[in-house]
């Protein structure tokens, strides 16, 4: 059942620009109201009006329903304290460790009240965790291949990763930008996407192609694929989950 009080602090949160669209379910909510974006915002825009879940939220919020189901035994990592995700891991998971990255803060230590986790170097014990969840992150991260080594260090035998990257639609991944000496030296023309957190632009160092699969298999883990896309939103197809798995048996 839609909760109209929720929905009415959701819609505050929206554009004014955006207009009511179309009635669906959302992975967090059930039965909701889209707001279906102007054409400049495309489908970033489109947002669940009770909770304001994105599409990329979205997107994982039905991975975890139907790749992982209940939370209730499971200790998570998300690697974000914020949004529609995080809420929903809050409310459902055994346990829910969360995290920001800042630049120029100690990873472990508490920035504002968040814990601070650079995921190419993670302050968590190994096999902390039976589920990690990331949306967006690691396009922006510089060692791409350090953070999957720590992200399959600190999950358990038999654990799940479930995430979202932009895929562009090729094969192979294209670097854009690379750290050397701390240094950033761009290799293709800066590309920034926009900061839901901070305002304002954060570099993408590369854009992902159909062999991040590969990508985790070097990393370590056991099984990687991408699941398809399906219709479940109002206009638009989900985006792209990639879903990871170590060797082992869950607990």
């Amino acid at each position: 059942m839609i909760s109209y009080t929720r929905m009415r602090v959701g819609l505050a949160l929206l554009s004014p620009r955006e207009v009511p669209g179309a009635v669906g379910r959302c992975p967090f909510c059930g039965l909701t109201l889209f707001v279906r974006p102007d054409r400049q915002s495309g489908p970033h825009g489109i947002r669940c009006a009770e909770c304001s879940a994105g599409l990329v939220q979205m997107s994982i919020g039905w991975a975890l329903h139907e790749e992982i189901g209940p939370l209730g035994t499971l200790d998570v990592c998300e690697l974000s304290a914020h949004g529609a995700v995080a809420a929903h891991l809050r409310r459902t998971a055994k346990s829910v460790a969360m995290s920001e990255y800042f630049a120029g803060k100690e990873p472990g230590s508490l920035h504002d009240g968040v814990r601070v986790e650079d995921v190419q170097r993670l302050t968590y014990a190994d096999a902390s965790f039976d589920l990690v969840t990331h949306c967006d992150v690691l396009e922006h991260v510089p060692d791409d291949a350090r953070a999957l080594a720590e992200l399959h260090r600190v999950l358990r035998p038999g654990g799940t990763m479930l995430f979202t990257v932009p895929l562009y639609g090729g094969y192979a991944t294209v670097e854009r930008a690379r750290l050397r000496d701390g240094v950033i030296e761009h290799l293709l023309e800066p590309a920034y996407h926009i900061d839901p957190l901070r305002g304002g632009g954060i570099l993408a160092f590369r854009d992902y192609g159909l062999d991040v699969v590969e990508r985790l298999h070097a990393a370590g883990f056991a099984e990687a694929s991408i699941l398809a896309p399906r219709r479940r939103i109002p206009w638009v197809s989900d985006f792209p989950v990639i879903l990871a798995k170590k060797q082992g048996t869950a607990r």
